[in-house]
């Protein structure tokens, strides 16, 4: 196939397996487990600390205070954490796993960005600074060096409605489309640049950002 593709084709043919590959992990983790990527760092995090703060989880997963404590009452409703009232300090309050949330760990798969960090550990220093220096330049190219991202391979698709799919499939568009095809999809716009009856208006996309954690 890479033989008759640019070699610009090849690099969008290239990131578009590393999207793909985060989509499937993420679909899977919901599917499979009922958990977004950000839940089940913030349940490992609370198993792993032990009865300790929101604020100390939130530290550890890299997200912000409001949105852990997002997480953790959605984690709650599933009976995963308790929290309660600190017995040195009343003020406070502690978060633990239920035995049910240990059941889930114990079966959950490793998140995909610590798989990830896995490998790059065995690499050469040089290398990694060479792959970080090509993506960060990629995210430039790509005009999202300005996006705030925390350190999690997670994807916003596993909240499409039930049999919904992407606007653009691998098998389906030339490498060179995706991006540009992406684009459109976000921004809710029709290759002729008219705005697109089935965009999601800005409310229903706020509430897919929010339950995606």
């Amino acid at each position: 196939m890479n033989q008759t593709l640019t070699r610009e084709q090849q690099i969008v043919a290239a990131v578009r397996k590393i999207t793909r590959a985060v989509d499937l992990h993420s679909r899977r983790l919901v599917e499979v487990f009922g958990l977004t990527g950000p839940q089940l760092a913030t349940l490992q995090e609370a198993g792993r600390l032990g009865p300790t703060s929101a604020s100390s989880i939130a530290r550890a997963v890299h997200l912000s205070q409001a949105t852990v404590t997002g997480i953790l009452t959605r984690l709650e409703r599933r009976a995963l954490i308790t929290r309660s009232r600190s017995e040195a300090d009343r003020r406070e309050i502690v978060v633990s796993v239920t035995d049910k949330g240990e059941k889930v760990l114990d079966d959950a798969p490793s998140l995909l960005q610590d798989r990830f960090r896995h490998e790059l550990e065995r690499l050469e220093e040089w290398e990694r600074l060479l792959i970080l220096s090509t993506l960060e330049r990629i995210a430039t190219l790509m005009g999202a060096e300005q996006i705030d991202a925390a350190p999690h391979l997670i994807t916003d698709a596993v909240n499409l409605p039930a049999g919904a799919e992407p606007v653009v499939h691998a098998e389906q568009a030339a490498p060179s489309d995706v991006l540009s095809n992406a684009s459109r999809q976000e921004t809710g716009r029709t290759p002729s640049g008219s705005r697109s009856s089935s965009a999601p208006d800005e409310s229903s996309s706020s509430a897919r950002s929010r339950s995606s954690t």
